[in-house]
């Protein structure tokens, strides 16, 4: 029997009565993992150095959504709409980025999965979108995080234009911070209207490596081409290293 590939998924701390309780990640990650092949474990942010030592267990990382990521690991102050912050969780997720890329470790990034993506390799953020861009759409959705809010156009060049078969598509949308400087190992392959990042891959590299901005996590139950990338995903996950 061919083994299941085990999916590590970073995750942040619920509050509950201004006490931090419990590690949460929403249920629509481990469904969609597990849906497609994979076996969904979700991580407590530890220290980096005990972080590292769990990667080696698993074939691929999903870095999930959550709370803004800390400004000082960009070099700079913190905006005044700027959200709760976990520097713990940053630096042990920058640190799970760093030895991911390093060991061939596929990476799907969600969210602020992309974000923390971007800053682990030398890129920044814009804190703030609305404050902070000049003419944006809605980037934080009223509406159910299941159901699409915006356009994002492809390039045609990019590994996820090869698996959403599209060069336009609809996205939900739940983020009020954003790539701003890239990081120089990432390409931009997707945009939103008004010049938001929406998706990036790792260049030159034959693993895995993908940030969205998006959440298709919780489109994937009933969108064919959002369920596409864990699929594709997994795939990846599953392929054995040369010896």
């Amino acid at each position: 029997m061919k083994k299941k590939p085990i999916i590590g998924i970073t995750g942040a701390y619920v509050n509950h009565n201004d006490y931090m309780e419990g590690v949460y990640v929403h249920h629509d990650y481990h469904k969609s993992v597990a849906a497609n092949g994979g076996i969904p474990i979700i991580l407590p942010f530890l220290n980096p150095e005990i972080t590292l030592e769990t990667i080696g267990l698993f074939d691929g990382i999903i870095l999930s959504g959550g709370e803004d990521v800390d400004p000082q690991f960009y070099g700079q102050d913190p905006h005044p709409e700027l959200g709760p912050t976990i520097p713990e969780r940053d630096l042990a997720e920058m640190a799970i980025v760093q030895y991911a890329i390093q060991n061939n470790i596929p990476i799907l990034a969600i969210c602020r999965g992309v974000q923390i993506l971007n800053v682990a390799l030398g890129g920044t953020l814009i804190q703030d979108i609305p404050s902070q861009v000049n003419n944006p759409i809605q980037h934080s959705q009223k509406i159910d995080r299941s159901r699409d809010t915006h356009w994002v156009t492809i390039s045609k060049d990019s590994k996820l234009f090869e698996i959403l078969d599209s060069e336009i598509v609809r996205v939900n949308s739940l983020h009020h911070q954003a790539i701003d400087k890239v990081a120089s190992d990432l390409s931009v392959v997707a945009r939103s209207a008004d010049g938001i990042v929406e998706a990036v891959e790792y260049i030159n590299s034959t693993t895995f490596t993908m940030g969205v901005q998006w959440h298709p996590e919780s489109m994937a139950s009933t969108n064919p081409a959002m369920n596409n990338l864990f699929v594709e995903f997994i795939k990846s996950c599953m392929k054995v290293p040369a010896l």
